[in-house]
């Protein structure tokens, strides 16, 4: 339940009207549309995202979706502990990823907004979010829970559709980590994670299709940075790529269209290359699904789960035959 007078008495503005959205909410004020978001984190990593932003915009780059000042001059409103954030509300279209001219549009933006979101250094007050240096040990950690899963359903005694599903299909997904390790070019790897260190860039890290919105007059906005943190920028290019690729029945020449598209606008090393080539490679999304099936993630029905499943099993041969040809 949202409090609106507790809000508009923070921000100072009056609620006219709230009407639910994705994860969010439009709120109608006397001083235009505005987005309400409850963030599930405390002040601390929002004080850091904020800060993050106001650097990115000042950098540059100023179409995302800035954030409102209390009357306090806090991004934010503390209400019976709840965390409430106001933002811009941008009123525009979700990209398509179907679509190859919104592709085109995806690919740069993410370029553009890489050129801007570098040279951050947060407060002393503020620890840095940093995952630079972390994707070994995540490969290597990843692919254990993918065994350690395959012994939880195997132990259940009364196994669920979802548990023979896995069974039948987690060798061969095992492999495929295991290959995605093996082709880690970890000197590559060492040598893009230092250039970024160096640069102090920051990632999006949630770069999907929901989270780029097209005004009518063409102007493209990044929104949401709630995962924003230190992490080497490719790993926002493989995430466009595969969110992207699944839609597409993982077609070569869609991949080409992205990356051609990044590359004009900011180059891609050839270190940068070989790291992106295992980030594809790795089965991020089988491990995601199991994992937060077995580890009991809240919100998803056991069909919800079943479908997500079904549908990475279904676009196997497809994926491989990608990961052959890129």
């Amino acid at each position: 339940m949202v409090r609106e007078t507790e809000i508009s008495t923070q921000f100072g503005f009056e609620i006219r009207d709230l009407i639910p959205q994705r994860g969010v909410y439009l709120i109608k004020t006397n001083k235009g549309n505005k987005c309400l978001k409850k963030v599930n984190y405390g002040p601390h990593k929002l004080m850091y995202i904020y800060k993050a932003k106001e650097h990115i915009i000042k950098n540059g780059f100023d179409k995302i979706d800035k954030n409102e000042l209390s009357l306090k001059g806090l991004p934010y409103a503390i209400v019976n502990e709840d965390l409430y954030v106001v933002t811009e509300w941008i009123d525009g279209r979700e990209c398509d990823f179907r679509n190859d001219e919104d592709l085109k549009i995806a690919a740069k933006t993410l370029a553009k907004f890489h050129l801007a979101a570098r040279n951050f250094v947060p407060e002393d007050n503020l620890k840095a979010r940093n995952d630079i240096g972390k994707l070994p040990y995540t490969f290597e950690k990843r692919l254990t829970t993918l065994n350690k899963m395959k012994d939880i359903a195997r132990k259940n005694k009364k196994k669920t559709e979802f548990d023979i599903l896995y069974l039948d299909n987690v060798d061969f997904y095992i492999e495929l980590a295991k290959k995605a390790i093996e082709k880690l070019d970890l000197d590559a790897y060492n040598r893009v994670c230092q250039k970024d260190l160096n640069d102090k860039v920051l990632c999006h890290h949630d770069f999907t299709y929901h989270n780029i919105l097209i005004k009518d007059n063409g102007d493209v906005y990044i929104v949401d940075f709630d995962y924003c943190k230190e992490e080497i920028q490719i790993y926002d290019l493989a995430t466009l790529m595969v969110k992207a690729l699944k839609r597409v029945d993982w077609r070569l020449e869609k991949a080409n269209l992205i990356v051609d598209n990044y590359n004009a606008v900011k180059p891609i090393s050839v270190d940068e290359l070989k790291v992106l080539k295992a980030l594809l490679a790795f089965p991020q999304r089988f491990w995601r699904i199991a994992n937060r099936y077995y580890y009991k993630e809240p919100g998803w029905s056991e069909a919800s789960f079943i479908k997500k499943l079904r549908e990475i099993l279904d676009e196997k041969d497809k994926y491989i035959s990608f990961l052959e040809s890129f």
